[in-house]
């Protein structure tokens, strides 16, 4: 299998209009439009233990206040909306920007989990969310002996 590089480029493109590729090149490349079509979701880590889940999110930025964790039936959402408007008067703009930091991420729990057991702090940017898991799903340890 032939691997073909094609180029990103047409051979005459800017001669033949230069202005429209440094239009659409600056519409773009603006950041203020980038930024919104990225999607804006922390990374998560989930690991298990023999007694819990842990859920650590990355969120910096954030304070505890701004975390809403709510569990329906087997469903865990974690929520943050955070809306940041820093006026500034005297000045005549031509971009300003709001700073609007939202989003939502839901887990689905497995059967084991203890629901009045679930902890979460926040330290250092990271938010981390123990589900505890039902004595009946932890499984005792011993060592089998191979006859």
């Amino acid at each position: 299998m032939a691997l073909i590089k094609f180029p990103t480029k047409t051979v005459n493109t800017d001669s033949v209009n230069p202005f429209v590729n440094s239009v659409f090149d600056n519409l773009f490349n603006d950041s203020f439009i980038t930024d919104r079509l990225v999607t804006r979701v922390p990374a998560v880590n989930i690991t298990e233990t023999q007694d819990s889940f842990s859920i650590e999110l990355a969120a910096p930025g954030l304070q505890k206040s701004d975390f809403k964790i709510n569990v329906d039936k087997n469903v865990l959402t974690i929520s943050v909306e955070k809306k940041d408007e820093a006026v500034v008067e005297e000045k005549l703009y031509s971009k300003k920007e709001y700073s609007y930091t939202s989003f939502t991420r839901s887990f689905s729990l497995p059967d084991s989990v203890n629901y009045s057991n679930i902890d979460a702090s926040y330290i250092d940017g990271v938010l981390a969310v123990t589900v505890g898991k039902k004595e009946e799903a932890i499984i005792a340890k011993r060592l089998i002996e191979v006859k």
